[in-house]
């Protein structure tokens, strides 16, 4: 086995999720992360399709399964807080609960997988990638720290805004396709009462709003507001404060509990904001660097496949290594060739779900809507099929 010292950059899911299966298959294995530890907060998640095979070879899918949200059903509301529609069936985060998808808590599933990659892990916390420099033999890591240490792969795990894809293949709007739609994300008390339950609202004229849905037993709630802006908006992602109030200006004057959402993300130390966005690259690697995930292949929260792509991607691009004993061109290539096809299916299926939505907006508005080939998103889920190294 050749090129085992791998550094992983991002400690979300993917890179616990490939840190998980490299360990077993005899890599040495570190994990950096900017945050002093594993991150809090985030929206409700789904594990699906492949995915969920992926868990139960990982040995963690009834953890997840005990660990899952919790939900009774939901309700749609006006302006005034009156119940336009409701559903014991289904919710508009899980889909149908008759489903074997599983919807957990971001924070709760990157616990469980940072947990089941073991002791074995070495963790960087507080720290990022500042500089990187391949040769034929390494690559050589100079970290903000100021430590300088040489690995044989580096993976960018590090999410849509990834440092490692901006310091290896170039600056960020090379690769980043914007949706239309910002959202945001953070927890908050449960001060509407929700029992196992989510309420959300539809702003009028628009397909955003916001909602919550109780979780931790119904102590709390995941708050999710958004709205639409067709260009992107300049920020900075680094900035919260600043992200705040782009999100409160935006909402500014909704009905319904908004007013009242809006005063708790002020002090939530958990509140995440981002666009609507993908990222399609031509190539997931470079030299002895390679991206996983968000990073390299991004659907959007759009697509409700984000999560699973992560982990069906950590599983692949470990296993291909594996098997090609270590050889990272021949790994990098297998990677590719293995998960494209998945891939734009799903980050299409991101499209056609936004063209949903868009359509039954213009409808209401009573504007004419054209007719959509809507895909049949199990189909789409479960396309691919995980294979054994």
């Amino acid at each position: 086995m050749e090129n085992t010292k791998v550094l992983i950059s991002g400690a979300s899911i993917g890179g616990p999720a490939l840190a998980y299966w490299l360990d077993r298959y005899g890599f040495e294995v570190t994990i950096v992360e900017v945050t002093q530890g594993l991150r809090d907060g985030g929206q409700a998640i789904d594990v699906r399709g492949p995915a969920l095979e992926v868990a139960e070879r990982m040995g963690i899918l009834d953890l997840i399964r005990e660990r899952r949200v919790q939900m009774r059903g939901m309700s749609m509301v006006d302006a005034d807080g009156n119940e336009l529609y409701r559903s014991e069936e289904r919710t508009i985060t899980a889909g149908d609960f008759d489903s074997p998808d599983i919807e957990i808590l971001r924070d709760d599933l990157s616990h469980i997988i940072a947990d089941a990659a073991g002791t074995g892990v070495e963790y960087l916390f507080g720290d990022s990638i500042a500089e990187l420099e391949q040769d034929d033999d390494g690559v050589r890591v100079t970290f903000r720290s100021g430590t300088v240490r040489t690995f044989d792969l580096v993976v960018g795990a590090d999410g849509a805004h990834s440092n490692t894809r901006r310091l290896v293949f170039g600056p960020e709007e090379r690769f980043i396709s914007h949706l239309g739609t910002y959202l945001g994300v953070w927890t908050a008390p449960n001060f509407l009462g929700l029992d196992r339950w989510q309420v959300f609202h539809q702003m009028p004229g628009s397909a955003w709003g916001g909602g919550v849905m109780s979780v931790r037993d119904n102590e709390e709630v995941r708050v999710y507001l958004g709205f639409e802006s067709e260009q992107p908006i300049a920020y900075d992602y680094r900035d919260t404060a600043a992200q705040k109030k782009i999100l409160a200006d935006a909402l500014e004057g909704g009905g319904w509990e908004l007013p009242r959402l809006l005063e708790t993300m002020w002090d939530a130390p958990d509140f995440h904001f981002d666009a609507m966005a993908q990222i399609h690259m031509d190539s997931w690697s470079k030299g002895r660097v390679v991206l996983l995930g968000d990073a390299g292949y991004c659907g959007s929260p759009l697509s409700g496949q984000g999560t699973s792509m992560a982990m069906v991607g950590a599983y692949v691009l470990a296993g291909e290594l594996k098997a090609a004993g270590g050889d990272h061109r021949a790994a990098f290539a297998a990677y590719e060739r293995e998960l494209r096809g998945y891939v734009a299916a799903n980050q299409e299926l991101a499209l056609t779900n936004k063209a949903r939505v868009d359509a039954q907006r213009d409808a209401e508005m009573g504007k004419d809507t054209e007719v959509i080939d809507f895909q049949d998103f199990g189909e789409i889920v479960n396309a691919f099929t995980v294979k054994d190294y």
